[in-house]
């Protein structure tokens, strides 16, 4: 990291920043697990693929993570003039979020735990390199 000034080192550090378009879901209500499995199918995959994947997968996390990436697709139309057609999942990954513990009445006075796990979900797009014939 760079020495000096306050603006010197936020310079250094913002010149190492990463300019692909992302988006980011923080405290989403899927566990880490269930998320994983929808996010393993479409790493890798160009844009319109993971749509069509997300689209006709019955499980939950797949209509918030469809939203995500619809999300990070306006960033990079927007913000970096890309065209939606030459995009492609570079990275996408979830981790763990807050965990909210309720309390389960039991037998005999007992309670159990029940641990509602909140994920945070990454979605980073990628142009692919356009082939001139």
């Amino acid at each position: 990291m760079a020495k000096g000034h306050r603006t010197q080192v936020k310079r250094a550090r913002n010149a190492q920043r990463d300019t692909r378009p992302h988006a980011k879901l923080t405290n989403a209500r899927i566990p880490v697990q269930k998320a994983c499995f929808v996010m393993d199918a479409i790493r890798g995959k160009d844009v319109a693929t993971a749509i069509g994947i997300l689209e006709y997968n019955p499980r939950y996390a797949s209509s918030v993570i469809l939203k995500l990436l619809k999300s990070a697709i306006a960033n990079a139309e927007n913000n970096l003039g890309m065209s939606a057609d030459h995009l492609y999942i570079a990275e996408c990954s979830a981790s763990n979020g807050p965990i909210m513990k309720r309390i389960q009445p039991r037998a005999q006075g007992r309670a159990y735990r029940i641990l509602k796990r909140m994920s945070n979900l990454y979605i980073t797009l990628d142009e692919k390199k356009v082939e001139e014939a």
